[in-house]
């Protein structure tokens, strides 16, 4: 059977420190925290997602922060990653990051301009305008829903074995290829957000693991039926992926394709608002059952972080 994710549904990397992480996601870039639990792997790590006002499939960016090994962005990561902000927009963010004194670039890919510019741990981001995608609802910080970050517009993945990795999102994902270019092929899903994938033509070589690179990039499953299919789907194609694992707020499986990136199918639901209402999502430090009672402790060893508006930012 011929199947078609959606699209990206989040992005997980590593930083360095979770409140200048918070200041600079929430704080410059004005997305809103939906989400701050753990890492129930390591319940000693914070776990920070961040997105729109609902933290929707397609918005999600999330975060590991603790004082490791600084990274190196290459082969078998996300390079970079895409937000996309509404026609007329990237003017506000030429100054808005000036005025946060975020150095910035601007690029040319397929036709379309991209402001370029990395957060505080060196990760690469770029915003462009794009009709696509619906407003966000969340205007935080000075950012109007108007000039707001909609979501992903997709990502750079920079592959090892250009041709395999092309191969599962085509053959895997069935994402279609649409245009090419010198150092680039671009492929879309069918979704509206989080749908744009372009991949290095010549083979990179292997990046390393640590504070300022993506650690996996999941793409989107309608609902645990569909989840499960895809679990089958992904092994009838030769790849290896995981048992499917509760991650609370999704279900997860991972497998990494055979240019080095490692990729997770992700459940829409149940979504961010299974333990807290939404209004008040990301405000206090949720934690899955299994670990309630260690909240004293587990609370006693993260750093304390609060969302807040900045009127001037330190990269």
């Amino acid at each position: 059977m011929e199947r078609h994710t959606d699209g990206i549904h989040h992005i997980t990397a590593f930083v360095m420190n979770a409140q200048k992480n918070v200041d600079f996601y929430a704080g410059v870039l004005g997305l809103r925290l939906v989400k701050k639990t753990i890492n129930f792997d390591a319940p000693e790590v914070y776990h920070l997602y961040f997105g729109n006002e609902a933290g929707n499939p397609g918005t999600i960016i999330t975060f590991f922060p603790y004082e490791g090994r600084k990274g190196r962005i290459g082969g078998g990561q996300v390079g970079i990653t895409t937000y996309v902000v509404p026609l007329g927009a990237l003017d506000f963010w030429k100054e808005r990051l000036i005025s946060f004194h975020v150095s910035y670039s601007l690029k040319t890919r397929f036709g379309e301009n991209y402001l370029t510019f990395s957060d505080p741990d060196g990760l690469q981001l770029e915003i462009v305008e794009r009709e696509e995608g619906d407003l966000s609802h969340w205007s935080f910080g000075g950012v109007s829903i108007d000039k707001a970050i909609k979501g992903f517009g997709g990502a750079v993945l920079y592959s090892t074995v250009p041709e395999k990795t092309m191969n599962v999102l085509e053959q895997v994902l069935g994402l279609q290829k649409v245009e090419q270019e010198e150092d680039f092929i671009r492929y879309k899903s069918k979704g509206s957000i989080g749908n744009v994938i372009d991949v290095n033509i010549a083979a990179m070589g292997w990046g390393i693991s640590g504070a300022g690179t993506v650690h996996h990039i999941a793409w989107r499953a309608k609902d645990n039926e569909d989840h499960a299919s895809w679990r089958t789907h992904v092994e009838q194609h030769g790849l290896h992926p995981t048992p499917i694992i509760d991650r609370q707020y999704f279900n997860a499986i991972y497998f990494r394709e055979k240019g080095g990136i490692l990729f997770e199918i992700a459940t829409d639901p149940p979504g961010f608002a299974v333990d807290e209402q939404p209004d008040v999502l990301g405000e206090k430090l949720m934690l899955p059952e299994w670990f309630e009672s260690n909240r004293a402790e587990i609370e006693k060893n993260l750093p304390p972080i609060q969302v807040r508006e900045l009127e001037s930012f330190k990269p």
